[in-house]
């Protein structure tokens, strides 16, 4: 005859959230991670939002020298929209835990790293050239130049 109360495969797993929280008993992308210690918690912020962070960067940076053929630009190209994609995705899987601090966390790296890349901060106002030499006005469809790059899903 079966026992009443939670079965034993039940007892050690910890509660999945379905609407955002607050706490630092959160289960952040891997099994047991970061646990109930505060410091792994804030750990796996710091993580959260150096990830969202890097998006920004690989989103703005300009790694391709202009005099690289079409074949290996091609190619730097490819992987590093891979990876750009793959740390998008870790970033919203992260924000799935419904833990509030992840996303802030989230939400406050890719503030930074687009203040920081992608924005006017830091970057020559008059002509849209930036310190490298680079064009940073993006382009809209017709030739017309935004002050946002375009999103794209």
């Amino acid at each position: 005859m079966p026992m009443a109360g939670p079965s034993p495969t039940r007892r050690n797993k910890m509660m999945m959230h379905m609407t955002f929280y607050w706490g630092k008993d959160a289960l952040i992308l891997f099994s047991g991670w970061p646990g109930t210690r505060t410091e792994m918690y804030v750990l796996a912020l710091v993580f959260v939002f150096l990830l969202a962070f890097l998006v920004e960067w690989l989103s703005g940076c300009r790694l391709i020298r202009k005099d690289a053929g079409r074949v290996g630009a091609g190619l730097i190209q490819t992987a590093m929209h891979g990876v750009r994609a793959g740390l998008a995705y870790m970033v919203m899987l992260a924000v799935m835990s419904f833990n509030g601090g992840v996303f802030l966390a989230a939400v406050a790296g890719h503030a930074v790293g687009f203040l920081v890349f992608g924005s006017r901060v830091f970057k020559k106002d008059d002509d849209g050239v930036g310190l490298d030499g680079g064009d940073y006005r993006h382009r809209r469809a017709g030739g017309l130049r935004s002050d946002l790059p375009p999103i794209s899903c």
